[in-house]
């Protein structure tokens, strides 16, 4: 009854915004585990339950609050249209041939999920032939993995519903478009690769349970092998490891056909190969390759008997070597592209040549090389960005890559792979000036002496008076590099005044492994530490203050914004953690989060629990503290980070603050981690989420 009694007072309008809010009841059970001689209580441990009404009742009252709220922002529709007027244009991925046919995404600007085409020659006339808009009314369904035949006779695909990673598979006859009768169910983390056109590997889960499918910890990752035209009952189990139930196996046939790849990891970081020859038939036995787990390793290609692989082994930036699969042993190895000062992203081939793609102070550098390592050219790019989509085919004499920046949407070149030229083949139209912005980088110092890179991009003109609104952006984790990028959701940001910060800490891979390795496990507070000294830096440089900064990060980066607004709540005004991982104590417990034990620990190790109960979000909110006005996202679907971790600190988080910022949970129904939203979810969430900070901020609508 208070609650009600609560929602018509907002509804009326006679309670002034930010004021001292009365949050919905949420109810708390005498539930305490004993940590290595560590008594922790757990009082919303229901809250983990996704599938009680209690739960389902709890997340009605906190989005009818929220929502609540949201809609009393007077300039909230006006955020919407105009993001909606902005993100209305057509966009395009780089176009990929397969067979005689090129394939290219395009979204005509506010279609729910891009739709794939086809066409013949670079001019030709282009044609629908995968439309994932057409499988869900409301636009849930999104395409995951897309692979052709050897002789592109069949396309094979899978299907992710309402953000789940789960995800179906289904194959299509490429010439007449028709779906043939194969179905493949409990596919999750998993690519479909084929061998010849007879059939493909790809990798799942046993059938979970119903009710925990969503949130159940996910166990024994097996391969196997499917025929074209028989059902899944019958497909081929490849590889399984009955004592090791958490590790993840992927396997994959090299473009020559000779190989079938299997890479084995305990968790986001660390590999172990295998390889059998694809002619010695389906049951003949892995050979090891890479030993694992203490370095990684990838496997790009083959030519002949070596296998070409990426590896941080004896050289934490990266190296290219050749492994000989008749004699795998380390003192066969030959270097091919050597470790350098700058980080080796990622190695693609294309006609014949290696393509490495470097971080330079967290931008893009490409370099040309030939398979025996010799540098045929630096490709010139066109600035300061971002690039993907340096590979193809052995046989292709062309490729197309994407740039991109922060004010610079995604441009598509040609790149003629014999004499190195780049053409401009295809540039998206914003409806915005880019020459109106500007992005400058700075270096900072964090708390430890470390030298720490930062991206500003902001209107040019802006001036630093120390009142810019700033919405600093950070990761910091899981080997994954914050390189430029263009947002439309930023672009409306920067176009109120807002300067948008993108700071590159530790834990990513800006500078290899070594960057990496200093911001996880026991390391991790640095991560935390450079966050805060972002901030600091800024505020120092007279870009803003406490009063005008919002911090924003997702996932790993939602687990930043909940340690960083627990550690330094005076030092911001808006917290936006998104699908966090904010209850480090039980995070491997559910779905795949055994997979970050690798990155962060776990508590059932008596000296990992100390470091993680320091820092974990949900553990380290204080009764009596004036908390940063916090908008908590997550998703019902989201079986990554389980929505249980975002509902058990923003419980927590309402009981603890004290003081008139709002402390709010907002929870997105038939959605997930993120990937595959709707295009028409993805606006509202960011009409949601810049309403909130310009409010908070103290912003005007321009």
């Amino acid at each position: 009854m208070k609650y009600y009694l609560l929602f018509l007072i907002l509804l009326s309008g006679s309670l002034k915004m930010n004021a001292q809010m009365i949050y919905p009841e949420s109810r708390k059970e005498n539930v305490v585990d004993n940590y290595h001689g560590t008594k922790v209580a757990d009082p919303y441990r229901w809250l983990e339950d996704d599938n009680s009404e209690e739960t389902k009742s709890w997340v009605k009252q906190q989005n009818l609050l929220t929502f609540g709220y949201l809609e009393k922002i007077p300039f909230r529709q006006k955020i919407r249209n105009r993001l909606e007027e902005i993100w209305n244009f057509p966009k395009y991925s780089s176009p990929s041939k397969e067979g005689s046919y090129y394939y290219f995404f395009k979204n005509d600007g506010l279609q729910n999920q891009s739709v794939l085409y086809r066409q013949k020659g670079l001019n030709g006339e282009s044609d629908v032939f995968i439309d994932p808009n057409t499988l869900s009314k409301e636009g849930i369904a999104a395409l995951g993995s897309l692979n052709f035949s050897h002789r592109s006779k069949y396309c094979a695909y899978t299907v992710n519903k309402a953000g789940s990673d789960w995800s179906e598979g289904f194959v299509m006859d490429v010439e007449s478009k028709k779906l043939l009768n194969d179905k493949i169910e409990w596919i999750k983390f998993s690519g479909l690769s084929w061998k010849g056109d007879e059939g493909f590997f790809y990798s799942r889960y046993p059938k979970p349970d119903e009710s925990a499918a969503l949130s159940g910890q996910n166990q024994f990752h097996k391969v196997y092998y499917h025929k074209i035209g028989t059902p899944q009952e019958d497909d081929v189990l490849v590889f399984e490891d009955k004592d090791n139930p958490l590790q993840y196996h992927f396997a994959f046939v090299t473009e020559d056909q000779q190989y079938l790849i299997l890479n084995k990891s305990k968790g986001t970081s660390g590999s172990e190969i295998l390889a059998k020859k694809i002619s010695d038939g389906l049951n003949a036995p892995f050979k090891l390759i890479f030993k694992g787990f203490e370095f990684d390793a990838n496997v790009f290609y083959s030519e002949g008997d070596i296998l070409f692989v990426q590896t941080n082994k004896s050289a934490p930036n990266f190296k290219v070597v050749g492994i000989p699969f008749s004699n795998p042993e380390e003192s066969n190895w030959k270097t091919i592209i050597p470790e350098s000062k700058e980080v080796i992203e990622s190695v693609g081939s294309a006609g014949g040549f290696l393509f490495v793609s470097y971080l330079k102070d967290a931008s893009s550098m490409v370099i040309q090389y030939d398979l025996k390592g010799g540098r045929v050219r630096d490709i010139q790019l066109p600035g300061i960005g971002t690039v993907s989509g340096f590979g193809a085919k052995k046989e292709d004499n062309e490729l197309f890559y994407s740039f991109t920046s922060f004010t610079q949407p995604a441009t598509i070149f040609r790149f003629d792979v014999p004499s190195g030229k780049s053409d401009l083949f295809r540039r998206s139209e914003v409806r915005f000036n880019p020459e109106e912005f500007t992005t400058e980088q700075v270096f900072f110092t964090s708390k430890d002496g470390t030298k720490v890179p930062m991206f500003l991009s902001y209107k040019k003109g802006m001036i630093k008076n120390g009142n810019n609104p700033v919405l600093l952006y950070g990761y910091g984790g899981f080997n994954i590099p914050l390189t430029p990028a263009f947002s439309i959701s930023n672009l409306f940001f920067m176009e109120q005044g807002g300067i948008y910060a993108s700071v590159n800490l530790r834990g990513g891979n800006e500078y290899g492994e070594t960057w990496h390795k200093a911001g996880m496990l026991d390391k991790k507070q640095n991560v935390f530490d450079d966050f805060i000294g972002a901030a600091e830096y800024l505020i120092k440089e007279n870009y803003t203050k406490p009063s005008k900064l919002a911090i924003r990060g997702g996932s790993n980066g939602g687990l930043l914004v909940g340690a960083c607004m627990t550690q330094r709540p005076e030092l911001f005004k808006v917290a936006l953690p998104a699908v966090g991982v904010m209850d480090m104590l039980r995070f491997q417990k559910f779905t795949v989060g055994f997979g970050w034990v690798v990155e962060y620990g776990s508590s059932d190790n008596a000296r990992d629990f100390e470091w993680l109960y320091k820092y974990s979000p949900l553990h380290n909110l204080k009764k009596g503290v004036s908390y940063p006005a916090t908008l908590v996202t997550t998703a019902d679907h989201d079986d990554r980070v389980v929505p249980a971790h975002s509902f058990k600190f923003a419980a927590t988080l309402q009981e603890c603050h004290q003081g008139n910022n709002p402390v709010l949970i907002r929870i997105d129904v038939d959605a997930g981690h993120g990937a595959g939203k709707p295009t028409g979810k993805v606006i509202d969430e960011a009409a949601d989420i810049w309403s909130f900070v310009m409010y908070n901020l103290g912003m005007e609508f321009k």
